[in-house]
């Protein structure tokens, strides 16, 4: 290319608007572009608060609701942050709500200003919560939410958070995993070295624990806690498995071996990008990812 044509070129590119060029690069229009506004139903916020069940329940979790603009009822995903929340994944959650879904996000008991004391077991049981409060009538209806549709996905420990869930709740549409942690293969590490990672996490965001009790709990339930105990029931999931370079891979990948095992990877999905723990220099990448797989959703069942 001779450098009069090169210049041309390039101010033609210039000149393209910001969709054009998003278009070009196969990055989905939610990312960049804002939905028609609705008078009659408009895009809105509620603040949640949801009653947690199991035996240790009885308090509310703070959380919040991204609702799309139309009557709906809309499909929804449930988004579980990690340990202990600093991401939490907001960019994404508008994407995914400018595509249509309804997204709630929340705090797990002890975490962020939710009431309780912090335990990973519990973390389990906010999510049911989360995804009851969901399915129930009057609050599927005020959030314009279709129960019948829901998504769980989770970052790093949330990922977890969501395996586990998944393969219990086989009512749902699917469930995506970010650069998760199995903590099961956490806690067959010394309690020294587990502690030690549990206060360099960010404790000053968790209540009623400490970095010992933390440590203390992975190591009593890292059976239970092993998310590959579940690949049988994962088998049948839409699952979505991403992957970053934080050392975390392996475990995802033991779990879609597992699953693949079982017969299970008809539904099964894996992305590994070159990016930190956080996604920091792949944010759209991630949501262009994740947006594409929700919308083979809407018409897998």
């Amino acid at each position: 290319m001779n450098r009069k044509l090169a210049v041309v070129t390039a101010l033609s590119i210039a000149a393209l608007p910001v969709p054009a060029l998003a278009q070009s690069a196969g990055i989905p229009a939610a990312i960049y572009t804002d939905p028609p506004a609705d008078k009659a139903f408009p895009a809105a916020m509620e603040v949640l608060h949801i009653p947690t069940g199991g035996p240790t329940g009885g308090v509310e979790v703070n959380g919040v609701a991204y609702i799309p603009a139309g009557s709906g009822p809309h499909p929804a995903v449930i988004i579980c942050h990690g340990l202990p929340g600093i991401e939490k994944n907001l960019d994404l959650a508008q994407a995914i709500r400018r595509a249509g879904w309804t997204v709630i996000t929340f705090n797990y008991r002890g975490s962020w200003g939710s009431p309780g004391g912090y335990r990973f077991a519990q973390n389990l049981e906010d999510a049911g919560a989360v995804l009851a409060f969901a399915r129930d009538p009057a609050n599927a209806a005020k959030l314009r939410i279709d129960p019948k549709r829901l998504v769980i996905m989770g970052h790093s420990m949330g990922g977890w958070v969501t395996a586990i869930t998944a393969a219990k709740d086989r009512r749902l549409l699917g469930a995506a995993m970010i650069s998760a942690a199995n903590l099961g293969a956490f806690g067959k590490a010394p309690r020294d070295q587990l502690a030690a990672g549990m206060k360099a996490n960010g404790q000053e965001a968790l209540a009623g624990t400490s970095p010992e009790v933390m440590a203390d709990e992975l190591i009593a339930n890292a059976n239970a806690f092993d998310w590959t105990r579940g690949a049988s029931a994962l088998s049948g999931t839409n699952l979505f498995l991403l992957s970053s370079d934080d050392g975390l891979a392996a475990g995802t990948d033991a779990l879609a071996e597992a699953i693949r095992k079982e017969g299970g990877g008809a539904k099964l999905r894996t992305l590994h990008v070159a990016t930190d723990h956080s996604w920091s220099d792949a944010r759209v990448r991630l949501q262009a990812e994740l947006l594409g797989w929700l919308e083979t959703l809407k018409t897998s069942e």
